[in-house]
């Protein structure tokens, strides 16, 4: 009976080779991959006193390489960002004890400044200063993982939900060039948003462009369930995390106006310095 049971076994496991051999001359035949593919041994089973080989046919290393993923299709932005990343500078800082690495004054201002102009944010009435605003809001441009409460992860130096980024095109979080340029388009749908929920309210210029601003943060930083509340005169009510964006995004705002400034200042000294310099010469 033992003998019977070993010689019905060993012919499952024929049957069983068989049926792989047969399914991957079906899949190369159906498809474009031509080079013979070598049988590799597996091991060998006893068929009554006689020991069979019993061996599977490898997959064509084409046919592997045809299941890897494509790589993403360029874009018309691909080039712009490559240039850009080439004249960001890295300097070290400190957060709660820990090194980290953040864009130095003249980078953050490249950034903010180009994305706030591919962005179009001068349409809606905002502009690099916002964007610098928003991103000291989120992370103080320091990029890092944070978290939301329900423990859904934000990525990179504009803390993009990975469903947010994608639905927004951003396909990596952590690639900073490409993160700002990004936030700066959300920003321009989240003034828009603004401008909507505020239309109705009776406010002076300043007044507008102070709620205009809230409104973004608001819409940065809450879900849409979240910041359907807001109508403009509640921001009191809404959590306090949220009233902490709108603070650190108005006092970001008003740095980048004043390390513009700086820099401006900087750029022209340095200017004078070299003409000066070449008429003693």
């Amino acid at each position: 009976m033992g003998k019977l049971q070993n010689i019905a076994m060993s012919a499952v496991m024929l049957s069983a080779v068989s049926l792989t051999y047969l399914g991957v001359a079906q899949w190369q035949s159906s498809h474009r991959v031509r080079p013979a593919a070598a049988p590799v041994v597996v091991g060998e089973v006893k068929l009554g006193r006689e020991p069979v080989v019993v061996a599977a046919m490898q997959a064509p290393v084409e046919a592997v390489a045809a299941l890897a993923p494509a790589p993403a299709p360029s874009r018309p932005e691909d080039g712009y960002y490559s240039q850009l990343r080439t004249k960001i500078r890295w300097v070290e800082t400190r957060m709660g004890g820990d090194k980290l690495m953040t864009p130095d004054p003249d980078s953050r201002m490249l950034l903010a400044k180009s994305a706030a102009q591919r962005a179009g944010l001068h349409e809606v009435g905002l502009g690099f200063k916002d964007v610098y605003g928003i991103i000291n809001a989120e992370t103080s441009w320091v990029p890092r993982l944070g978290a939301s409460k329900n423990g859904t992860p934000n990525l990179g130096i504009a803390q993009f939900e990975p469903a947010t980024a994608r639905a927004l095109g951003l396909r990596d979080p952590n690639d900073m060039v490409e993160a700002v340029h990004v936030a700066a388009r959300h920003m321009k749908e989240a003034a828009l948003w603004s401008a909507d929920r505020i239309a109705g309210l009776k406010l002076g210029a300043a007044q507008r462009a102070e709620k205009l601003r809230e409104g973004v943060s608001i819409y940065y930083n809450l879900s849409s369930r979240g910041r359907s509340v807001w109508n403009g005169r509640n921001t009191a009510k809404l959590p306090s995390e949220t009233q902490k964006h709108i603070l650190n995004a108005r006092i970001g705002a008003q740095q980048a106006v004043m390390l513009d400034a700086q820099l401006q200042a900087f750029s022209q000294s340095e200017g004078k310095g070299v003409v000066l310099a070449s008429m003693v010469r």
